[in-house]
């Protein structure tokens, strides 16, 4: 009867600290309800005095995003720009817009600037220098277009341009306003003959 009590310990053994296991984790259990996951709402990464670069596939320069500050929020998958530049140079001819604030969607394909918005496009010889104010813009750098959905002012030389929104499209070429459209040309002083 000896080896039967022999070979019942281990059995015993391992009862008990499974008993244990069982009471330890009872007795240790927050009983309470549990909060939801905290969502971070900080922004993970802060920089100052930025400046993003855009290659093509052959490794030209595509365009040129500068900033005083750059905050992303990863929660939003937002990330913010202060005093926004966004610099351009399109068969050499170089357009820079500014503003006052920006944010750029997660990714990089979409960047909304606000805040006393205004472009410039570099003079060429056969072209004056073309400028652009508005509240408003939204910039799609990859695609070259852009859109603003609150009243434009575009200037080239001495005609203006007065519009409730714009949609551009550098790619092909095109600059259309949007609604209630007005235009100022200056007689030409060419004299008749």
């Amino acid at each position: 009867m000896r080896p039967f009590i022999d070979q019942l310990y281990p059995v015993v053994a391992l009862v008990a600290l499974a008993g244990g296991t069982v009471w330890l984790e009872r007795i240790t259990r927050d009983e309470g309800p549990r909060p939801a996951a905290e969502v971070r709402r900080d922004p993970d990464f802060t920089a100052e005095q930025a400046r993003l670069l855009s290659f093509d596939a052959d490794g030209r320069q595509r365009y040129e995003l500068l900033a005083d500050r750059v905050t992303n929020y990863p929660f939003a998958g937002i990330t913010q720009l202060e005093h926004p530049r966004l610099r351009y140079d399109s068969g050499g001819r170089e357009l820079r817009i500014s503003a006052t604030a920006g944010a750029v969607s997660e990714g990089g394909a979409e960047v909304m600037l606000t805040g006393d918005v205004r472009a410039a496009r570099a003079a060429t010889a056969e072209s004056p220098l073309m400028t652009f104010a508005s509240e408003s813009l939204r910039v799609w750098p990859d695609d070259e277009r852009a859109e603003s959905h609150d009243p434009v002012v575009l200037t080239q030389g001495s005609t203006t341009a007065r519009g409730r929104g714009l949609k551009s499209d550098n790619l092909f070429g095109t600059l259309d306003l949007l609604g209630d459209v007005t235009v100022h040309m200056p007689r030409s002083s060419r004299i008749r003959q």
